[in-house]
This record gives structure tokens, sequence and C-alpha cells, in this order.
């Protein structure tokens, strides 16, 4: 029985530890699922749009041959379902993402039962990582190229580029 897992979330952008989970949960699962979330929640107002974060996470995620990436809208078990996937894929960086995490598990497993919710635990060397803090480097003119993907990188500068935003 093959083992298909969903690793969601908006990648906004993706960094260097969502990459690492990826990695690592591809070794885990038979096919691994790259969820990328096309209705973020309301504190989240995505810099890349879906298409651009799909293609982005696709080409960074290129060399995993059993990662599929796929964007997704609505809850997370109803694609885990049309997708056949029977596990979610969480990083945890920090004791508050595990409360809102369990939480979260709770409430997918209360919708459907047949989904478990894997935890991986980020690299120390991602605990501090966010898609918000590269976000605010990128857009204040810091070096965040220690961060993300070289791909994340020229993107930004293209949509800066675009905007006419000094940095």
């Amino acid at each position: 029985m093959r083992v298909t897992a969903i690793y969601p979330g908006t990648f906004d952008p993706m960094t260097v530890g969502h990459i690492d989970v990826a990695q690592r949960a591809s070794k885990m699962f038979d096919d691994l699922i790259i969820g990328v979330a096309g209705d973020p929640s309301a504190k989240k107002t995505p810099f890349f749009n879906l298409e651009e974060r799909v293609d982005i996470a696709g080409e960074i995620l290129k060399d995993l041959p059993n990662v599929k990436v796929m964007p997704f809208s609505g809850l997370l078990v109803k694609f885990a379902a049309s997708v056949e996937a029977s596990v979610i894929v969480r990083g945890l960086r920090a004791i508050s993402d595990f409360e809102y995490e369990v939480q979260i598990a709770g409430v997918n497993r209360h919708l459907s039962p047949k989904v478990e919710t894997v935890f991986i635990a980020a690299s120390q060397d991602y605990t501090f990582l966010s898609s918000s803090i590269v976000k605010e480097i990128a857009l204040l003119g810091g070096d965040y190229s220690d961060f993300v993907h070289p791909r994340v990188i020229k993107e930004f500068q293209r949509k800066i580029d675009a905007s006419g935003v000094e940095q």
C-alpha cells in the first residue's frame, strides 16, 4: 500500500526550512504533495500570487522524484481526500508552533479520522526562520540569501523592480 502525504502551506516564500522538511518527508512517504494554499488565512497577505508560489516550489523541488506541487483551496482534509492522501506533514520550529499545530491536527482528525498528522521538527539551523521574516528582510533591502533558494531571490528582485519600490 502506497502512502501519500501532503505538506501544506502558503510557502510565501518557500524557505530553506521548508525545503529541508520537504526533503526529509519525501524520504518517509511514497508520494509527497506540496499543497500550496490558495486562500491563506486573513492574517496572511501573500507577496507572491498562487501561480508564482506553485511555480517557484515546483522548480525548487524538481529533483525530488516522488514530490508533486499542487495548489489547493478550502479545507485541507477535503484536498487530502481528493488526492487520496492519508498523512499531513507539518514542520515545527518552536513550542508555540506545536501548540497551534496540535489544535489544527485535532480538528483535522475530527473532520477526517482517516488522515493522520505527522510533525517534523525543524533542523536546528532553521528554528528561527519564517517566511514573514524573509519577506521583511527582502523588502527592506537586507541580505536574505542564506534563507532561500536562488530562485526565490530572483523572483523577489523581479517583483521589487517591477513595483519601483526603493530598498
